[in-house]
Order: structure tokens, then sequence, then C-alpha cells
């Protein structure tokens, strides 16, 4: 009897694809491994009042004194008459988070250079920043908007951010770059602008910080029901409060609102500057 001493042609493969599998598992087991390094990077709650609420990795709670923003998602939001004021990491500066408003990180990194990057997003309310100038030129903090984005390398500036998404900026030190739909203006300091969803920023004009509110009431009578046509105006920058309500007001700064008769006597409308000058408007209205 002759004995075969060859394999089956299928069985002499798959031995070979095992040996060649075990020496290239030797080979990875000897490189070296790459090292995972974590980015310590935090906003941190220094101050805030009223009614905040903190928002981590779905989760949300009252805000504590303390508390981080580290990871993307991580936010806060600001009630009525609240606020908080956050600490940038390596004493970058601060950032004062006023009522109604929403801010929560895109993006926390270290740069090539070991410059800080910091990305964040406001979809709506109001915002102030005082930032130091950065050591880095790979450091930036950039704000997006529902109209565009906003990036500076230390400033004093303040933004507002309308229910329609419309931005109005002001700088009062340093510089602001605003871009959207392709095209950067810059906003230096003594200077403000505006940036509308869909459209390019405007130019900048000089800051007027201005709460100067403009209106007129009309009377109105519609099958036997009667109400008020409120219209107002003012700088096209500024957010505009009716009672604790924000409106949204058209690229000229203008507003309408229509409200029952019988509901109104006095209305108090707020005018809030990007850099947080506060005006309340008393409005009597004779029925």
């Amino acid at each position: 009897m002759q004995l075969n001493l060859f394999l089956p042609r299928h069985v002499l493969l798959i031995t070979t694809a095992t040996l060649l599998l075990l020496v290239l598992f030797e080979l990875a087991e000897a490189l070296p491994r790459p090292v995972t390094v974590r980015i310590n990077r935090w906003l941190a709650i220094r101050q805030n009042w009223g009614q905040v609420t903190y928002q981590q990795q779905g989760n949300s709670r009252t805000v504590k004194q303390g508390d981080r923003l580290q990871a993307v998602g991580d936010g806060v939001t600001t009630g009525k008459r609240s606020g908080t004021t956050l600490e940038v990491d390596t004493g970058i500066g601060f950032i004062q988070v006023t009522e109604n408003t929403k801010l929560k990180v895109r993006s926390l990194g270290i740069a090539s250079d070991n410059g800080r990057m910091t990305a964040l997003e406001v979809p709506y309310g109001q915002v102030r920043l005082q930032l130091r100038r950065f050591n880095h030129r790979g450091s930036y903090l950039k704000i997006q908007t529902p109209a565009g984005v906003s990036a500076v390398r230390g400033t004093v500036f303040g933004m507002s951010v309308q229910p329609n998404g419309k931005t109005g900026l002001a700088t009062l030190s340093g510089g602001v770059a605003t871009t959207a739909q392709g095209k950067t203006v810059l906003v230096p300091a003594g200077f403000q602008n505006l940036t509308l969803p869909g459209e390019t920023p405007s130019p900048a004009v000089p800051l007027r910080d201005d709460t100067t509110l403009n209106y007129k009431v009309e009377r109105q009578i519609k099958a036997s029901l009667r109400s008020l046509r409120i219209q107002g105006q003012v700088d096209a920058v500024n957010s505009v409060f009716v009672g604790d309500t924000p409106q949204a007001t058209d690229r000229h700064g203008r507003f309408s609102l229509l409200l029952p008769a019988a509901s109104v006597q006095t209305l108090q409308v707020t005018v809030l500057t990007p850099l947080g000058r506060r005006q309340v408007h008393e409005l009597s209205i004779r029925l």
C-alpha cells in the first residue's frame, strides 16, 4: 500500500493562511502600541443666579458652582432673570451667559503648538466674552449661531441671538471675525454688525449701544373683537423682550405683535444691547 504524502489543496490553503495570520499577529504584538492622551479641556461654572440648567451626556440637572463643560454637547441653559459665568481653562477669560440663553460645547482641543481650540454654539440668547490675547497661533475661540460663526483670539465683545437666528455683535476691544455664506467681516473695537441666517455678514458700523425704542399702537376691531397692534423699532443688533417673551426683529430692528385689548393696560418692553446695556420701557396704553 502506498501512502499519500500530499495534503488536499483546500487543507493546504487553510494551513498556510493560519500560519500567515499567526506571523502577522506576532509582528503586531512586537510593534509599539499607540498612547491615548486625554485632553483636559473645560469650561467651569464660577457664578450662577436664578434658574440655570446643566446638561451633560444627555442628562440635565440644576447647575452647581464648579460644574464643568468638558465634552461635546455639554452645555447650560438659563431661564428668566437668570445667568451664569463660565471660566475658560488656562485663564483665557470668562463667558457670561445671560437670561433665556442656551450655550453648548461643539469641540475642545489642543493645537499642535499647544494652543487651545474652543468651539461653542449659541442657538439663542446672549453671551458676553472677556478674553485675553492668546499666546499661541493655534489658539482660537469660535461661537456658532444659526446665522454664522464668530472667531476671536482675545477681545471683549457681546453677541445677541434672536429667536429667528439673527445675530447682533458688538466689539468693545480687540476684534471679532464673523463668517457666514463664505464671507468674513472683521468687527474691530468700537464697531458692531449684524448677520441674518442665509446671508453674508453686514459691514461693520460704529458701535451705538443704544437702547432707544420707537413704537406706535394701533387699535383694531375685527368681528367685534378689540385688539392692539404694537409696532416697534430698535437698533437692529439689539434684543427685545415684551414682558418676558423674546421678540424676533427684522433686518431694520422692527417688530410687531397683536394683543387682546382687554389684556393690556401697561406693557413692559425691554431692550438689551449685545454688550449688556438694558433699558425697560413702560408703555401706558389707554384702552
